[in-house]
């Protein structure tokens, strides 16, 4: 067994260790029914994901006309409400997550999740799956408060991604993430960032700015391990 040229290891969520957006699609639909919009293909929801929750109930009511701050605010709580006992209906770890986490860990490999979603629900949907104690840490959108502007410290800002590295004890860092958030917050601070082509890209994988791209979980280690080699 090769020794993995990192110390730690900081993974995105949704789209990178988790298919999620069939729970998270219909929770947007639950929001949507609610407020008397059409519901959207569950299919499309995967070009919603990335930026949160919030982020994506927005786009899909603003592609429907919008709707007032007050109403925004009523159905963005009924979405969360309806997401928080059915997070883990249809959701599930990619290909090769399991077999993978367990070969970092063997290699004594520190792992933490970073994800714009909630860290309640992240740590839920975690425990149902079986995988929360892969993770020394896991960190939210809103784990790490608000800056001055009200809004949530969470990626693209680089803190969550700072915070994970630190919580892992600093070292040879290395982030894994599906959307440009990911890359954007590893590139500000300052760690190598990997792009995982598989999950819910915003942009093309090849263009969203990442020092390497995995097009299945299971190539992470091959991944690492070449990344390591160049730097």
């Amino acid at each position: 067994m090769t020794a993995i040229p990192f110390d730690a290891i900081g993974f995105d969520l949704d789209g990178t260790l988790l298919d999620t957006f069939r729970d998270l699609g219909s929770a947007v639909n639950h929001a949507l029914a609610l407020g008397g919009f059409a519901e959207v293909s569950v299919e499309s929801s995967k070009d919603l994901i990335g930026g949160g929750a919030k982020i994506m109930l927005a786009r899909a009511i603003d592609a429907q006309g919008g709707v007032d701050a007050d109403t925004f605010r009523r159905l963005y709580k009924a979405m969360l409400a309806y997401y928080e006992g059915h997070n883990a209906v249809h959701t599930a770890p990619y290909p090769g997550v399991r077999e993978s986490l367990e070969e970092l860990a063997a290699q004594g490999i520190r792992m933490a999740v970073v994800t714009n979603k909630f860290e309640a629900f992240a740590r839920s949907v975690l425990t149902q799956l079986g995988l929360i104690d892969m993770f020394e840490t896991v960190i939210g959108g809103d784990s790490m408060g608000k800056g001055p502007d009200g809004q949530y410290l969470a990626k693209p800002h680089p803190a969550p991604v700072l915070a994970a590295r630190e919580a892992l004890g600093g070292g040879r860092f290395v982030f894994i993430g599906d959307s440009s958030y990911d890359v954007r917050s590893a590139k500000a601070a300052e760690v190598p960032v990997i792009a995982a082509a598989y999950g819910y890209c915003d942009a093309p994988p090849h263009e969203l700015g990442a020092d390497a791209v995995i097009d299945s979980f299971g190539d992470l280690i091959a991944a690492l391990n070449a990344l390591g080699r160049s730097a």
